[in-house]
């Protein structure tokens, strides 16, 4: 028996029409065969979805393969039709429903078509196609059924009691146990992307770093780094160096945070005040090292908007050294409390397969056995100098998903401290405006950062003018959201707040 050679991610950008100017990895635009042999090897397991999104005339693919190549595949969609990805592979199937929304783009055989960022209020319908429609109708959102005995349905939300973001949760249980959950997201749709073409490079990246706030370094990093890819920058080292600095500060923060949170969700309070006084310790040393309390606009293409001075590097030795101190009682207290290791433990179990199919990452996809971050691969600077552990359990519950961000916290302080030691002298920034490359033609960049949430992705398309023609932003959570569903089934449906905790998806960042 022969076995079927499976193709390789390369081989088949190769084989078709590649993109000039795409960077730093390869776009081909490819034929139907060929997209369809990509959705195969989704299907079977062998290659994993980085991004799926649309533009009006055709729809890309970023794919990583079992090599842990990266490419992007693009597809003409003749009268606005494609085949559908998410009929063979379901991680695709909001990333299409959203493009349909957004472009008026059909994927042929998409099991699913209700809207999805399109709730009927936006007064026009595929508000980035060449010709946008009239206005959607408003119209009731088709929950999925499930068929039992004596099943009922609770709504949670859009509103939360809370000052958290606007969601809806709607649970179909049997008595206390959750039979299904079925999220309904689109709420805070800021049109970021609409927003994004035609804008200046200093505007973009701005807009860039209110994709989702608590990751606005990430998010800052992930579209300065696809523009310098762009372009054929390459930023100081100084600033290359600051930048990881930053990013691990904000991972530090929000890392301390949701172990606060998701204990306070289990009636734990002391760990939540003790995290919280130690986040916002972060924060304040942020603030007093960048200038900004989540060091927004701190990161630009080029480089970064502000230096780091001795009295900014005293203040994050000094919270390192508080931390190092402070955290370990802290662990120690949460390991050891068998009320909340009764709630955490065994809860909101996440199967390896799934976390693997969707790709899942950050600490949700290692949590559950996927051992993938973006710092190590593909990779960037300054993180193939610097020395870290990425940890992965296979457990997926809520306790799994804590002691992953417990290790975390422990990583980044090592980087921070790394970092600090070895912070290269000399500029900050190289202007990005004289590159000049542009004047050939269009020019693409992506760049597939490590948020404290997982890998962020950014793809864009400069023009010959030097402003955004496109840019596409692919938050970890579009791959996350739909595995909470999974994960909180034959749970109580009393439970729902730790795991949803524990997982800690952004509306914003999904919503756009």
């Amino acid at each position: 028996m022969v076995r079927k050679r499976v193709p390789a991610l390369a081989d088949l950008i190769e084989a078709d029409r590649q993109v000039e100017h795409h960077a730093p990895w390869r776009r081909a635009v490819v034929a139907p065969k060929v997209w369809n042999l990509a959705v195969e090897q989704l299907a079977d397991g062998r290659w994993s979805l980085l991004g799926l999104w649309g533009e009006p005339d055709k729809v890309h693919m970023a794919l990583l393969d079992e090599a842990l190549n990266i490419g992007v595949i693009s597809l003409d969609c003749r009268g606005g039709r494609y085949p559908s990805v998410g009929q063979y592979h379901p991680p695709a199937l909001r990333l299409e429903r959203a493009a349909a929304d957004l472009f008026g783009l059909a994927p042929q055989g998409l099991p699913d078509t209700r809207r999805w960022l399109d709730h009927g209020q936006w007064g026009i319908s595929h508000p980035l196609a060449t010709q946008p429609g009239g206005s959607a109708a408003a119209s009731s959102y088709r929950f999925l059924a499930a068929d039992g005995e004596s099943l009922h349905q609770v709504a949670v939300g859009p509103v939360h009691a809370g000052i958290i973001e606007p969601g809806h949760f709607r649970f179909t249980a049997g008595g206390e146990t959750v039979v299904r959950l079925e999220e309904r997201l689109g709420y805070v749709h800021k049109g970021i992307e609409g927003l994004m073409a035609g804008a200046s490079i200093d505007r973009a990246a701005r807009l860039a770093g209110r994709t989702s706030g608590d990751s606005t370094v990430a998010y800052s990093l992930a579209f300065a780094r696809a523009v310098e890819a762009a372009l054929g920058v390459t930023p100081p080292p100084r600033a290359i160096w600051l930048r990881a600095l930053m990013a691990e500060l904000e991972r530090l923060a929000n890392h301390l945070g949701d172990i606060g949170a998701i204990c306070n969700d289990a009636a734990f309070a002391i760990m939540h005040a003790h995290c919280g006084v130690l986040r916002e310790r972060v924060l304040r040393t942020a603030d007093a090292a960048f200038g900004h309390r989540l060091m927004r606009d701190r990161i630009l293409p080029g480089g970064t908007a502000r230096d780091l001075d001795e009295a900014g590097t005293n203040a994050i030795r000094s919270l390192v050294a508080e931390i190092r101190q402070r955290f370990p009682h802290l662990v120690e207290l949460y390991d050891n409390t068998a009320s909340l290791q009764d709630r955490t433990v065994a809860t909101g179990r996440l199967k390896v397969e799934l976390a693997r199919q969707y790709a899942a990452g950050g600490y949700v996809g290692r949590a559950s056995g996927r051992d993938f971050d973006a710092r190590r691969t593909p990779g960037y600077a300054p993180y193939d100098e610097l020395a870290f552990d990425v940890p992965v359990l296979q457990e997926g519950d809520v306790n799994a998903r804590v002691w992953i961000r417990v290790r975390e916290v422990e990583q980044s302080l090592s980087l921070v401290e790394q970092i600090l030691g070895r912070l290269p002298t000399g500029p900050i920034s190289v202007d990005v405006a004289t590159a000049g490359n542009a004047a050939d033609g269009p020019r693409e960049g992506m760049a597939l950062v490590e948020g404290f949430r997982g890998d962020i992705l950014v793809w864009l398309r400069i023009g010959e003018d030097g402003l955004i023609e496109r840019c596409h932003l692919r938050d970890p959570s579009w791959f996350q959201w739909p595995l909470l569903e999974a994960a909180i089934e034959g749970n109580i449906i009393a439970d729902f707040p730790i795991c949803n905790k524990s997982f800690n998806c952004s509306y914003s960042g999904h919503d756009l």
